[in-house]
């Protein structure tokens, strides 16, 4: 996954505002206790970390 398809998802599930927010403030514990923003940063593949986000949000199937 690119980072742009990322953020596209991220802001139709949290809205363009909120996904940077929430980005930098909730951490997820299948991304080794760190934020998104802090994944990213440790090079986290970003399929690895919107599965993160997906579980956490407890998004529908076809969302993953």
């Amino acid at each position: 996954m690119r980072e742009t398809e990322f953020w596209r998802r991220m802001t139709e599930q949290l809205g363009e505002d909120y996904a940077r927010v929430w980005a930098d403030q909730v951490v997820l514990g299948e991304l080794g206790n760190r934020t998104v923003k802090e994944a990213i940063e440790a090079k986290v593949a970003f399929k690895t970390i919107w599965l993160g986000v997906w579980h956490f949000l407890e998004l529908p199937a076809h969302d993953r």
